[in-house]
């Protein structure tokens, strides 16, 4: 017969007491330590993270709140929770780049180019389309080296700070063609941004999508907030808590004057 050869049960290694110690602190002192900076910790990331996970929080903390004029005129417009169905919305019923104020011969997607960019050069000599141009991108924070080509222009992209589906849901259906053909050309409510960008907006209000570009954020809502009361147009209680979030952080925000 053949016997089985006795194994000893391995025995795992103990820690030893001094390093089990340390780790937790060598004195009262430390573990009181450990425990405040753990509970700040805490508090800072409830403080940043509630708010955002639950309207009702940022309520009670403050985080909606703000001052300054945009926050001001914010509060001028009318709240309306439940706006127009978007079932009926044309976007050619605002006639974009379908109009041409300054008469120069070119629509306002030129005009805009001409005013956002630096560097500027045009496809002929005294002509208003613009061939080249440098972008410093708002909402992005990039810089954007524009050309002109089938392939290259759109890079560029003209986007309407308030979009033209969020103004016909929250009063502009009931214009008539001309007021909205005003709004759809209004250079005020118009930027050259990066075209990614305006495409990943789309027709997104300031409490579904904000610029990445934090630095930008404060003078954007304070622009959607100044086109919504040049027009009359209404917010929904989201969107004005949203822009309220925003402006907390930037006391005194202007609404822009062109």
């Amino acid at each position: 017969m053949t016997g089985r050869r006795y194994r000893r049960p391995s025995r795992r290694p103990r820690r030893n007491a001094r390093y089990r110690r340390a780790a937790w602190g060598s004195s009262p002192l430390e573990r009181v330590l450990i425990l405040v900076v753990a509970a700040v910790i805490a508090g800072v990331t409830a403080g940043v993270l509630l708010p955002r996970v639950s309207p009702g929080v940022g309520e009670v903390t403050g985080a909606y709140t703000a001052v300054g004029d945009a926050a001001t005129t914010l509060d001028t417009l009318a709240v309306v929770d439940n706006p127009k169905p978007a079932s009926q919305y044309d976007r050619d019923a605002f006639g974009f780049r379908k109009t041409d104020d300054d008469g120069d011969g070119c629509d306002v997607r030129e005009a805009v180019l001409k005013r956002d960019m630096t560097d500027v050069t045009y496809t002929k000599a005294g002509g208003c389309k613009v061939k080249t141009g440098v972008l410093d991108d708002p909402y992005t924070g990039a810089t954007i080296h524009f050309t002109r080509g089938v392939k290259t222009s759109t890079a560029v992209q003209i986007d309407h700070v308030v979009a033209l589906e969020n103004a016909w849901k929250s009063g502009a259906s009931t214009w008539d063609t001309a007021r909205r053909y005003q709004f759809g050309n209004d250079m005020y409510n118009l930027l050259a941004v990066d075209g990614p960008a305006n495409e990943d907006k789309g027709s997104a209000s300031a409490d579904a999508w904000l610029p990445e570009n934090r630095a930008y954020q404060c003078p954007y809502v304070a622009r959607q907030i100044g086109v919504k009361a040049k027009y009359g147009l209404s917010v929904t209680s989201e969107e004005k808590r949203a822009m309220k979030g925003v402006l907390h952080n930037c006391p005194g925000e202007g609404v822009p004057v062109r």
